[in-house]
């Protein structure tokens, strides 16, 4: 068998110490992971199973303080050349075995990046939460974005500019106070220790001076997680609602300061589209795995079902395909490591954010249709559980479909490639 590690990595995206690490990764996914998939899939609810293998990733081998500076405990990963490779990494690894639980594990830093990754970087935040991610206890945090009357227009910047965004802020004798709902976020349902919160300081407005982000411990007096909610996949991604009345937060766990906020929050934009065809890869390369296994083990006519011409014909349009993917994502991944190389574009600006998610949305088209056309090899084999394919098939759909789905993808290249103002 070809091994997957063949398939096309653009030469210059990795760093010396990614080899090592891919092996720790893949050594936890082969023998923790993979045999217990199942039982994180009926976990949704209470997490007896997942919760663990979350802090074998976050705490014992330290994905969760990776980017903290190393002078508070972390790994000084947000500062460094190598960043977004190393995040696909662990995203492609872990996704591979379980896509929601790399989810889980990787948006748990999300809302660090927008104070953890040049230039915006708040080294004042990062030493009062740095004890959070680095006490050896687990500590997950919550991009708490998308509202009930909204859904994706916060995300939706560059248009929207945060005018519909409900959830407000407002100082108070050295204080935020925050009001508000949120709902659906990677990492709700009673789950996550801290939140970064998108939030108005003057309701209606669409200057970017009024919108703030605030990071908000989940045990704050005041702030409420519903249960999760039960999804198609992504069981060890917890998803629910979060209100917040009348918490208060101390006035410098505003990340930025007016303007800088929003630049530091359209980064968040461009990670999402990272870490999603990391996860859609990861699975599609053990789809690729299983179809190998399957297409030489079993035969039709005394020939493995590989060797016969209809069905070698896909299995080669799906091998094509994948190397395909795994090229693109790596073209993400220089978005982000290039930033004063060839690239030398901001991770905010809209080119960027505009091209991650064409390349986002391509892989998870060609994702969902890699794995219809797997099932159809498969026949009845290709919907049972026992070979994991149906898993993969349900969490990509849920990738397919998060971060505006395919409808603001399709707006923001429009915007990009057409000049579409008023889109």
């Amino acid at each position: 068998m070809i091994s997957f590690d063949k398939l096309s990595v653009r030469n210059g995206s990795i760093s010396h110490i990614e080899g090592p690490f891919r092996g720790i990764l893949r050594d936890i996914v082969e023998k923790e992971i993979m045999p217990h998939r199942r039982e994180y899939d009926e976990d949704w609810q209470e997490h007896r199973f997942v919760e663990p293998v979350l802090h074998r990733i976050c705490v014992d081998i330290g994905i969760q303080k990776s980017l903290l500076p190393q002078e508070f405990g972390g790994w000084s990963l947000g500062q460094s050349d190598y960043m977004m490779a190393f995040t696909y990494c662990i995203a492609e690894e872990i996704g591979r075995g379980d896509s929601s639980l790399s989810l889980s594990s990787i948006c748990s830093l999300w809302p660090l990046c927008t104070f953890l990754i040049p230039p915006f970087v708040n080294m004042r935040l990062a030493r009062e939460l740095a004890p959070l991610f680095t006490g050896g206890k687990i500590c997950i945090g919550c991009q708490a974005m998308t509202e009930p009357q909204g859904g994706s227009d916060i995300e939706n910047i560059d248009l929207i500019k945060g005018r519909t965004i409900q959830t407000t802020a407002r100082l108070e004798g050295g204080h935020w106070v925050i009001n508000g709902h949120k709902l659906w976020p990677t990492n709700s349902g009673g789950l996550a220790s801290l939140f970064g919160v998108p939030c108005t300081t003057r309701p209606g407005s669409d200057d970017p001076d009024d919108f703030a982000y605030i990071m908000v411990p989940a045990d704050t007096p005041g702030v409420t997680q519903g249960p999760p909610y039960a999804k198609a996949g992504m069981a060890a991604d917890k998803n629910g609602d979060i209100w917040f009345d009348n918490v208060r937060v101390p006035e410098h766990y505003r990340i930025h300061g007016p303007g800088t906020d929003a630049l530091a929050f359209k980064t968040l934009i461009y990670m999402g589209q990272l870490g999603s065809v990391g996860f859609a890869v990861g699975s599609l390369l053990n789809v690729y795995e299983i179809l190998y296994d399957f297409s030489s083990t079993y035969t039709y006519r005394n020939a493995p079902l590989k060797e016969h011409d209809a069905i070698a014909g896909v299995l080669g349009d799906i091998a094509g395909s994948i190397d395909i993917c795994r090229m693109l994502s790596y073209e993400v991944v220089r978005m982000g490591d290039d930033r004063n190389k060839p690239w030398g574009k901001p991770l905010h600006s809209h080119e960027t954010i505009a091209r991650s998610r064409n390349i986002k949305e391509f892989i998870s088209d060609r994702a969902m249709e890699i794995c219809g056309k797997a099932m159809d090899l498969l026949g009845p084999h290709g919907c049972e559980r026992v070979l994991d394919i149906e898993k993969h098939w349900r969490d990509l759909k849920m990738i397919q479909l998060w971060l505006g789905g395919k409808q603001l993808c399709q707006m923001e290249k429009a915007r990009y490639y057409f000049d579409c103002a008023t889109l």
